[in-house]
């Protein structure tokens, strides 16, 4: 076979077909289709790779790793195809749900705005300064002539008020579809 034999072919596969095919009907559990396919890539890797052996056994252990082998590569293969489609079918979702994001983004905005204007000008000036302004605690404390663990505290507060006001505004928005 090494030599490219047609007759050294015929032989070996008469030899090994039947039980290279029933090695691998035990490592797929049994599944017909795989074993048939993982057999077809081994008799390729055979033909591609053969060479000389000392004796059967090695012979047949270097078949029995060549099957295996191929079996797996076609499992990973598989699985590389699912978890594409997966993927594709999946991002086809986010693309016809992203109109609806972004509705649901601008209905977020318009109940923040709306939770903002409800609070006191003070708590206003406070989240405005470390929010939108990007102030430091430390800046916010020397503003507001206090110390940096009162800042902290109120807007912990702060943002529990707002988060409460936005959860009771999406309880009355319809869902979005």
């Amino acid at each position: 076979m090494a030599k490219g034999d047609e007759m050294a072919y015929r032989l070996f596969y008469d030899e090994y077909y039947d039980r290279l095919r029933r090695y691998l009907l035990v490592v797929t559990a049994g599944h017909e289709d795989a074993a048939r396919d993982a057999l077809q890539s081994a008799l390729l890797r055979v033909v591609k790779h053969i060479r000389i052996f000392s004796n059967e056994n090695e012979f047949w252990c270097w078949l029995t790793v060549l099957a295996k082998t191929a079996f797996f590569d076609q499992a990973r293969k598989k699985k590389r195809y699912w978890s594409f489609l997966e993927r594709f079918t999946r991002h086809a979702e986010i693309e016809q749900s992203f109109d609806t994001t972004a509705d649901s983004d601008a209905q977020l905005m318009m109940l923040l705005d709306q939770s903002l204007t409800t609070l006191p000008a003070d708590e206003k000036q406070l989240i405005e300064s470390k929010y939108l302004e990007g102030a430091s605690v430390r800046e916010i404390a020397d503003d507001f002539q206090t110390t940096e663990k009162a800042v902290e505290s109120r807007l912990v507060r702060i943002r529990r008020k707002l988060k409460t006001s936005l959860l009771e505004g999406l309880k009355h928005e319809p869902i979005p579809k």
